[in-house]
């Protein structure tokens, strides 16, 4: 049997995708390995976000080709869309594709079998896409959380980003077909599903609207077997009434909310092309407070982006102070050639914004520990991910990692829970990045 091994960087769409891409494969006869075994087709879903996504990609491209040089090896995804002569010219690679006609990548690969010559490019004008591109995944091995793609491409176009560039306009993907795949998730024994987008709020504008976000959350919510919902990142413009409404309304959705900030200075939001203020950001999670109960917040910065001065960084210090994350992803900020960014004066020095970065990250730590010790003495539900019988691990519908142990009740132990399963716990220790807990049992929690 043919061997495919896929290696994914990125956000969770490019996870995504490289599932429906094993999928495709495994129709096709093959068997998907890991990427460090021998294989003798190589796929590497490529990012672009950052110079070190150009960098990874072009590395794990290389090491494939020296692990088997005679191997079929396909440059996808968003560095492959924005640079394509340049993953081309890299030894080895056999199939350059962007981020649209996925499905031609495994036809691409089963005529290469016959033939061997210049690298196939499979790249397209990404501009001129109008329709999403349906290639639907079974998820991964896990079987406790699956990703589900809903929408494709970015129209905001922020002054920092590539985005836009490689993945094209918003495509939504029909309602009709977004059931169809969580019904078939579910039958597969899939508990949480993620439902994910390049810019996730932003589903259903081609449509005129309707159906909307709120609209596919509340379908996602309803379908038989499946116990929990969540959302990946949605923009704080998108975060309407409707939405908060749907979250705060339906047991399954998970009270978790992922919202980029990037900055907490109005200039700074400005000159990002943020379409938001810092004080429009902290009236929109407030709002999200009061209508989600148990509501946790998170959240990305991006520090070092030109003109940011003392100033402008310590007001993101505050606002994040204020508005109590519980958990923030810090980003330094990188140049990224062909956006409006790359050109602006006063760029930051990288060591400055190392200093920025890590003291933003200790802000992080501080504000994550402080949420999980609110969690002290309570107890959540957790969606069991692993279990030996005597331990387990999952998350909080909030986004929290816990990890429990069997308590003896009446004099008999109370069985750890399979994967898969819900269990409560209460909780006993709060690190900075989990907590701990004793399993009670089973039931509703946080």
């Amino acid at each position: 049997m043919r061997r495919v091994a896929i290696a994914t960087l990125g956000c969770k769409v490019n996870q995504y995708d490289s599932d429906a891409l094993a999928l495709q494969f495994r129709k096709e006869g093959f068997e998907v390995v890991p990427f460090g075994d021998t294989a003798d087709v190589y796929v590497v879903n490529t990012c672009t976000v950052t110079q070190t996504g150009d960098k990874k990609s072009r590395q794990l491209i290389r090491r494939a080709h020296a692990r088997n040089p005679e191997a079929v090896i396909v440059a996808t995804g968003c560095y492959a869309q924005a640079s394509p002569a340049e993953a081309a010219a890299i030894p080895g690679v056999s199939v350059v594709s962007g981020t649209s006609d996925r499905a031609g990548i495994v036809r691409e690969v089963m005529n290469l079998a016959q033939r061997r010559g210049a690298p196939a490019m499979l790249v397209s004008g990404i501009g001129e896409c109008r329709v999403y591109e349906e290639l639907p995944s079974e998820g991964t091995a896990e079987r406790t959380r699956a990703y589900i793609k809903i929408e494709d491409g970015c129209e905001n176009f922020c002054s920092y980003c590539k985005v836009p560039y490689v993945r094209g306009p918003v495509r939504s993907r029909s309602i009709h077909r977004i059931q169809d795949e969580l019904r078939r998730l579910a039958a597969l024994g899939f508990r949480e599903i993620v439902l994910t987008g390049i810019d996730l709020g932003a589903y259903g504008r081609d449509f005129g609207g309707s159906p909307d976000l709120a609209d596919a959350l509340e379908m996602a919510a309803s379908v038989e077997g499946i116990a929990r919902v969540r959302l990946s990142s949605v923009d704080p413009t998108d975060v309407s009434s409707r939405l908060l409404h749907a979250m705060g309304s339906h047991p399954a959705v998970c009270p978790h909310l992922h919202v980029p900030l990037q900055s907490g200075d109005d200039g700074v939001l400005k000159r990002m092309n943020r379409r938001y203020s810092a004080a429009e950001f902290e009236a929109v999670v407030a709002r999200a407070r009061e209508r989600v109960g148990g509501l946790a917040v998170t959240s990305d910065v991006i520090v070092g982006f030109p003109g940011e001065d003392e100033s402008a960084f310590e007001a993101t210090m505050d606002l994040c102070r204020r508005v109590g994350f519980s958990r923030l992803h810090v980003f330094q900020y990188s140049k990224r050639r062909g956006t409006v960014a790359a050109g602006l004066d006063g760029q930051v020095p990288r060591d400055e914004k190392e200093r920025r970065s890590q003291r933003l990250i200790d802000l992080g730590r501080e504000l994550a520990l402080r949420f999980h010790g609110g969690l002290l003495g309570r107890s959540v539900q957790v969606l069991v991910e692993k279990s030996d019988g005597a331990e387990c691990e999952g998350l909080t519908g909030n986004y929290v990692r816990v990890f429990a142990s069997a308590a003896a009740q009446g004099g008999r132990p109370v069985p750890v829970p399979p994967p898969g399963a819900l269990a409560t716990v209460r909780v006993i220790e709060a690190e900075e990045g989990l907590v701990r807990g004793i399993v009670e049992g089973s039931g509703e929690g946080v």
